[in-house]
């Protein structure tokens, strides 16, 4: 049986798996709705989410949210978690080792809420969930199935901050991932009995 969301954070609190520990403000959980059909991963707490205790709080968090409408969602539609719950310095990359004691928890996460839907934002989420070494510029644009999950690769937000001309590619993104909740509703509206 799944742990409960809360459960899983309890179990989380006061961490001390890995380094980061040492160098966090707050650890960053995961934040939206417990039965959201889709779960959108991010790489790891940036500085604003170290300090606010939420994932996506910053500018690239602004940016998502603007960009959920173009889907049909709103931020309270979905959860958001990270690959890790605590910020690296600096904002470097996630080390394999931190990725490694980290990840359990979200997946406990993913079995506690039970989406349909994985969005990966950007290259170690997209990396962790389908099992790949290959880059987000390959797998986006595409959905890809990871046991019973419909996955979409998207950018990370910001990436398209820093470079402008992602802009419109996670537009379409975001519209194919408002096309893929339409046909998963679909599908199951005509499975339901009637």
């Amino acid at each position: 049986m799944a742990k409960s969301l809360e459960d899983i954070k309890e179990e989380l609190e006061g961490c001390k798996r890995c380094a980061l520990c040492e160098t966090r403000t707050n650890l960053v959980f995961g934040v939206g709705n417990p039965n959201a059909e889709v779960v959108f991963i991010g790489e790891a707490p940036g500085k604003q989410e170290d300090l606010g205790a939420e994932p996506f709080i910053g500018a690239a968090g602004q940016y998502l949210n603007s960009l959920l409408a173009l889907a049909g969602l709103k931020r309270e539609d979905i959860y958001i978690a990270n690959v890790l719950k605590c910020r690296p310095p600096e904002n470097r990359d996630p080390r394999p080792e931190e990725i490694e004691v980290c990840t359990p928890f979200l997946r406990e996460q993913i079995k506690a809420i039970n989406p349909e839907i994985l969005v990966t934002l950007g290259n170690f989420a997209t990396r962790f969930i389908l099992k790949t070494d290959q880059g987000i510029s390959g797998l986006r644009g595409q959905i890809h199935i990871t046991g019973r999950f419909s996955v979409l690769p998207i950018f990370h937000p910001a990436a398209a901050i820093y470079d402008r001309s992602k802009e419109a590619i996670m537009e379409d993104d975001f519209r194919l991932l408002g096309r893929l909740i339409a046909r998963r509703r679909e599908e199951r509206g005509m499975r339901s009995p009637a």
